[in-house]
């Protein structure tokens, strides 16, 4: 999902005054003198420890599983009682070491009830409130397949989950199937995730769906409350949707039934699409006005589609869009969108082709054969190949949404991590590669390294504030207004430091990358992406995951002392000591200049830092040239809370020894 730009998410908490930072002490002993162990920032970082499922390596383990949920549905959608009613029958394969006596099922429309946990934690108006709509799940019918015979199962409701007790033990590596039919009203504000607007419907969530069961935490049975995500299996899927004949559906998966839904020019349009780089409109405004868009104007359609190795189906539909398509390398990039957003999203599926492609070529191909962005009033979420996304001011707005959902794709459809706990592992890694989709598109605005800078700018303001929080927190325990920072600025400027800083961009992209190949329809954890980096990129990164992701600490390089003596031979010779003054730890970058108008540079690693972590002395010898002035972080490189400790000068302090 899209915190919408940098300065809306910074704009409500950055307007406070700006006080002066007197530097705060910081314990210097590593060890505690009562014989408690390191407790500094490179102390060795606890992780859960190794085993046959998840490896030393951060790569799976030998026996690694994760359990299969395949789903063929079907749906209708009344537009008259704004109801969309479901049938389902899914396949459920154990492929854990356990026998499994109940499942559980996520039934997230219950976060619309009255009294429901969502509405005692988000103000009914806000933006994951319920806006004191009433409305859930109603399960008609939940039924276990047992051969030729129907068990109605014992079930249980719980918020937006509900235990299912199984007619018989599930052993492992065993299927079981059931028939479920259910209905719900559609709200028309779905927590700013799914919803309507007019005759326009956005569907997402919209179908109970198992929980993971997994080797981590058994049952993931976190409640749906609005800002954190979702944690989901992988499988096959067939949707049917029956939606008044004037709609156009885009859905998750490939249109299997275009000759029963389509026009034959539509059909044609469709192929010129599939190779062409530039956008073809495929369904015109005039079309649909006309009703030439549709093969019948009365009744019903049925679209139908299929997706492979998905975890999640979401669909929209409008008698009013427009749908444009453009491919890169084979895949379908669309875009679905109503006359008043023409401007701009008349760009949108050329958007989506370049969003793919850059993800592609830089990342991880992209494995699925389309990517539909549609355009309705949420104002941005994703699933797998369908994007939602609101009007636009601008195109460069439009795109900053629009690259974002696309980046999804990767994380967390391909890289299946729990959104539900771990909302940074995908929005915080997404964010990080949009600042290379971004530079790609629109140069004018500024390259990668410029867009990484406007991020860590703002990160500095809020650790000046004091308003930060912790990357590893439970989404839905975040301030609401800190979400857009904790969850996807923070780790994203992180990631940008891990790369430029502390690995090298070489390093980094080729461990970052490992990551995703190693974890592609996987279940990765915090744990994995650590063990990965490390082990992909070759060096111990200890500290750095726990002073930007694990713990909260302020970064606050200084310059404490300078002696400056002149040696018998005429030499030049400088005593530097480096402070830190906070407890995060970082690189040092020293910019020397000279009498003579010179420049020389010096870097240090962050591992300097290891035997004192409050203090670093270097001394250097010059000749022919005497020193006036120091500078650390010259080009803003890192995060520093207080600036005014960077420079010495001759004559702006220091000592000087004849």
């Amino acid at each position: 999902m899209r915190i919408r730009c940098l300065a809306f998410v910074g704009a409500a908490f950055l307007a406070a005054p700006l006080h002066a930072q007197a530097p705060q002490p910081v314990p210097r002993p590593r060890f505690d003198a009562t014989g408690v162990g390191d407790t500094s920032i490179f102390a060795p970082l606890e992780l859960a420890a190794p085993n046959v499922y998840r490896s030393a390596s951060g790569a799976p383990g030998p026996k690694y599983w994760q359990n299969r949920a395949d789903y063929d549905i079907k749906a209708s959608l009344d537009t008259g009682t704004k109801t969309l009613r479901g049938s389902l029958r899914f396949r459920y394969t154990n492929n854990s070491p356990d026998s499994l006596r109940f499942i559980w099922m996520q039934m997230e429309q219950n976060a619309f009830r009255d009294k429901s946990l969502n509405s005692y934690i988000f103000p009914q108006d806000s933006r994951f409130g319920a806006r004191g709509f009433e409305g859930g799940d109603v399960v008609e019918r939940f039924d276990q397949l047992l051969g030729t015979r129907r068990v109605a199962v014992k079930r249980r409701p719980n918020e937006t989950v509900m235990k299912i007790d199984l007619a018989e033990p599930l052993a492992p590596g065993k299927s079981a199937s059931f028939d479920i039919a259910w209905h719900f009203v559609v709200p028309e504000h779905g927590a700013d995730r799914m919803g309507r607007e007019g005759a326009l419907y956005e569907l997402a969530q919209w179908y109970p769906r198992v929980n993971v069961y997994d080797d981590v935490r058994g049952w993931n049975t976190e409640p749906y409350l609005g800002q954190g995500e979702f944690y989901l299996d992988y499988g096959d899927y067939t949707v049917e949707i029956t939606v008044p004949a004037g709609y156009i559906v885009a859905s998750t998966g490939t249109l299997t039934n275009a000759r029963e839904v389509l026009t034959p020019e539509e059909i044609a349009r469709l192929a010129q699409a599939a190779k062409s780089g530039t956008p073809v409109h495929i369904v015109t405004e005039a079309e649909n006005r006309s009703g030439a868009s549709r093969p019948k104007t009365a009744g019903t359609f049925t679209w139908k589609f299929a997706a492979k190795n998905v975890r999640d189906v979401a669909w929209a539909a409008s008698p009013d869009y427009i749908w444009d398509a453009s491919s890169w390398s084979g895949i379908l990039a669309q875009a679905f969108y109503r006359p008043s957003a023409v401007d701009p999203w008349a760009d949108a599926a050329d958007q989506t082709r370049m969003s793919i492609q850059e993800y592609s070529e830089r990342w991880y191909r992209y494995p699925w054969p389309q990517m539909s962005a549609v355009e309705g009033p949420i104002s941005g979420m994703e699933y797998p190949m369908l994007i939602m996304e609101s009007k636009s001011n601008d195109k460069y707005a439009l795109y900053n949404v629009v690259t974002h959902e696309a980046g999804h794709n990767w994380f967390p459809m391909l890289v299946g991590s729990n959104e539900r706990v771990y909302m940074w592992q995908d929005e915080g890694f997404n964010t990080f590669i949009n600042t290379f989709s971004e530079a790609r598109r629109y140069p004018e605005r500024g390259d990668q390294m410029t867009r990484a800078l406007q991020e860590r700018q703002l990160i500095e303001q809020v650790m000046q504030r004091n308003l930060d929080e912790p990357i590893d927190v439970g989404p839905d325990r975040i301030n609401p207004q800190l979400l857009g920072i904790a969850a996807y600025v923070k780790p994203s400027v992180g990631l940008q430091l891990l790369r430029q800083e502390i690995m090298g961009p070489d390093a980094f992209d080729d461990a970052f990358r490992t990551y995703i190949q190693r974890w592609a329809y996987k279940h990765p954890t915090p744990a994995d992406f650590y063990r990965t980096m490390e082990d992909a990129g070759g060096k111990r990164l200890d500290f750095f995951w726990r002073e930007w992701f694990k713990q909260n600490p302020h970064f606050d390089q200084a310059i404490d002392t300078v002696i400056t003596t002149k040696a018998a031979d005429g030499a030049q010779h400088v005593m530097v000591m480096y402070g830190n003054r906070a407890r995060g730890v970082l690189p040092i970058h020293a910019r020397f200049t000279f009498s003579d108008g010179s420049v020389e540079t010096y870097d240090y690693p962050a591992e300097v830092w290891s035997t004192n972590t409050t203090h670093y002395v270097r001394q250097y010898s010059f000749t022919g040239k005497t020193l006036t002035r120091i500078e650390l972080d010259p080009d803003k490189r890192l995060v520093d809370v207080d600036r005014t400790n960077n420079t010495w000068s001759v004559s702006g302090g220091g000592s000087a020894t004849p």
